[in-house]
This record gives C-alpha cells, sequence and structure tokens, in this order.
C-alpha cells in the first residue's frame, strides 16, 4: 500500500517541522514540504498538523511473561500486539527473567515470530539470569549469526538470583556475542540486569578497564533501582556506556526525575535510554507494605515517562524523544528503527498538541487510527 501523509508535524527525532511524508512497502520513501501524487497513485492521510515521531522501541520487556517467583500462580501472561500499539511500541525486544525453566527460549523465539507476523518490529535476547546461558542453538555465537531474531544474550549480576558471574566468565561470553555479531552484521550487546547487592557495576567496570573490552557491547538495564546504583551509572555513561532506566519496575524515583539528575550532573542524553520491563513479576502490597498478591510491571510507562518529561520536566520533546528511540536503536545497532528518514521502516507514531497518542503505523500500515486498535487479535 502506498500511503501519502500530509501537513504532519515531523519530530524525526529532531524538529524537522511540517512535512509530508510518503510511504511505499513499508518504508519512507520521501519526505518534502510538499508532496502531490494522484488520489489513484496513493491513500492520503491528513495529519492536520499533530505531531509525528518514530514509533517507540522497548528493549527490555516480558512478552512470553515472567514472574513465577512466589510460584506457578504468579507467573505472568504473554503481552499481546494490540497492548504494544495502545502505548506507542512499535519495536518489542523480547527477554527472559529469573526463570530459564519453565520459561523457554524457543517458545520466546516462537513469540518474536508472532508479533512479526502482526505486523510490528520483535527481536531478542538469549540467556536468562544464570550464567548457564539458555539458547535456541548450541551456543550465543551461533544464535547471533543464525537467529536472524536475536541481538545479543542476557545475564545478571549483583543479585541474589545471580549465578555470580565473574570478569573472565563475563569476557568469554563477551567474545562470543561480539565474534558472531561480526559474522551476521549485528551490533551484538550483553544485556545486564543489575541487582540491588552492594557490589553493583563493578565487574562491569572491570570488563572495560581492566579487559579493556569494548564498552558499547555492554548494556546494563535496571540502572535507576537506586540513587547509589544511579551515580555509578552515571559514570559508567560518562565513560561512553549505553545505560537503561527501566520505567515499570526497580526504581527509587520518577525515571523522568532520573533522567534530569544525570543530565545536571554531565551523563550525555545518547547514553541513556528508557525500558519498561513490562509484564515482570511484581508483589503487590496493601498501605502497611504486607504482600496482598501479585501484579505485572505495566508495559505503557515508557510512554507515560516522554509525557512528564516533556510536560512536568520541561525537556524540548526532540530530546526526551530520544530515550525510546535514537537511544534504544543506537545501543540495539538497529539502524533501520528509532527516527524519520528516507529509507528507514515507516514506524510512526502521532500526538496532538498536548503530546497525547494518537495514531500509530508499524511497518508502513496503520495499527492505531484516532486511539481504535485496528490490528484483529488471533484469539477472541
Amino acid at each position: 500500500m502506498l500511503y501519502l501523509i500530509k501537513n504532519a508535524d515531523v519530530y524525526a527525532p529532531s524538529h524537522l517541522g511540517m512535512r509530508d511524508l510518503l510511504i511505499a512497502q513499508g518504508k519512507i520513501v520521501a519526505i518534502d514540504k510538499k508532496i502531490d501524487l494522484p488520489a489513484s497513485l496513493a491513500t492520503t492521510i491528513d495529519a492536520a498538523g499533530k505531531k509525528v515521531t518514530p514509533g517507540l522501541i522497548d528493549q527490555h520487556i516480558h512478552i512470553t511473561g515472567a514472574g513465577g517467583k512466589d510460584g506457578f500462580l504468579s507467573m505472568t501472561p504473554e503481552i499481546k500486539a494490540q497492548e504494544l500499539i495502545a502505548c506507542g511500541t512499535t519495536t518489542a525486544v523480547g527477554l527472559l527473567g529469573t526463570d530459564g525453566t519453565a520459561r523457554n527460549i524457543r517458545a520466546l523465539y516462537g513469540k518474536v515470530c508472532a508479533l512479526r507476523q502482526e505486523g510490528l518490529s520483535a527481536y531478542m535476547y538469549s540467556g536468562y539470569y544464570g550464567s548457564d546461558t539458555v539458547t535456541i542453538t548450541e551456543s550465543i555465537q551461533s544464535d547471533m549469526v543464525f537467529v536472524a531474531p536475536v541481538l545479543g544474550f542476557k545475564i545478571a549480576i549483583s543479585d541474589i538470583r545471580s549465578s555470580y558471574p565473574t570478569a573472565i566468565e563475563l569476557v568469554r561470553k563477551l567474545r562470543e556475542v561480539r565474534v558472531g555479531g561480526l559474522l551476521s552484521n549485528k551490533k551484538g550487546i550483553m544485556h545486564v540486569h543489575l541487582g540491588d547487592l552492594p557490589t553493583q557495576m563493578d565487574v562491569l567496570f572491570e570488563l572495560v578497564q581492566q579487559y579493556q573490552f569494548p564498552i558499547a557491547h555492554i548494556s546494563p538495564t535496571h540502572v535507576g533501582r537506586s540513587k547509589s546504583l544511579f551515580d555509578q551509572a552515571i559514570a559508567f555513561a560518562k565513560l561512553g556506556g549505553s545505560i537503561d532506566i527501566t520505567t515499570g519496575a526497580s526504581k527509587y524515583t520518577d525515571p523522568y526525575l532520573s533522567v534530569l539528575y544525570a543530565l545536571d550532573q554531565g551523563a550525555p542524553l545518547a547514553k541513556m535510554t528508557f525500558s519498561t520491563d513490562g509484564h515482570a513479576g511484581l508483589t503487590k502490597t496493601d498501605a502497611q507494605g504486607n504482600a496482598i498478591g501479585f501484579k505485572k510491571a505495566p508495559i505503557n510507562e515508557n510512554l507515560l515517562q516522554i509525557q512528564q518529561l516533556i510536560r512536568q520536566g520541561g525537556l524540548p520533546a526532540e530530546l526526551a524523544l530520544q530515550l525510546v528511540t535514537t537511544g534504544p536503536a543506537a545501543n540495539l545497532g538497529i539502524t533501520n528503527k528509532g527516527h524519520i528518514a528516507v529509507g528507514v521502516d515507516a514506524d510512526l507514531c502521532w500526538f496532538d498538541q498536548d503530546w497525547n497518542l494518537c495514531d500509530v503505523f508499524a511497518n508502513g500500515e496503520p495499527v492505531m487510527r484516532e486511539q481504535k486498535i485496528l490490528l484483529q487479535p488471533a484469539f477472541d
């Protein structure tokens, strides 16, 4: 389908102003102040001055569910494509959590493929919390080479549920992900869950400073779990590392406030990202802090925190948007996502003047119009 979008106030995420966009075969093929085509050639949609941004990227989300720390009943359900669309997420990176036994890496791959069939973009990490990395093939390296959606692997440190991996163990795994990336033309990253133990990010600094491993391949997440951990993460970002702030869980303060604090401390915005940890299993508590049940981490907090950054934090939209567009795209090494330019995938979010989400395009097709989801579920 050929679409001509007229009168869009484009944030690429840099602010381009009023532009027309031409979309063909899922790609943006032209951007200009004025594009005119015969009505018979393209479906014309008037954006009517709405703010048009890249589709949002969530680089850490439990698309097959997670949880289970309080028994099988506490395992969270998988995520539906419609839920992602509703909060503007057009690219999701799925992963396993604590559980690499009841949750299966091949089932995760299947869910990635299902989301792709539904028109979204989906990727995944091999591995889980443990150092006995679960893979689809026989190794991290071959997963990188032979399984197209695999961008790297996940592991946990500084957590009582981790395997307490040493620097030399991590270096050997990093070698696999880096060589696998070279062979498959992927960036390759080690995505690192950070727990709340006092060791914090110490082993990651050891990898960079003692073993001199390129920092670009190390991707720590949950860095906003505590103030002291976040201060260490700021130092990591100043060395050139990407730091991922969780919006749906594991946070000592509102994530948008963490961003403003990091900027005040001199951390580069280009090295900060948001991800939700959506559908992680959380404990529901009463007013006295007593456990009363289970809940799942929300998947819409990336959108809400960006809105907070713009509305309450006063950060210009073209900067705030980087946390869920160009930032994660650069960290993941997916160059066809996270920005609006000729030749990239036509993943788009449309906002009104108050930054409320109205419309979503995924891979060049409208999947939400005027806050109504167009994609029908595979099962009722």
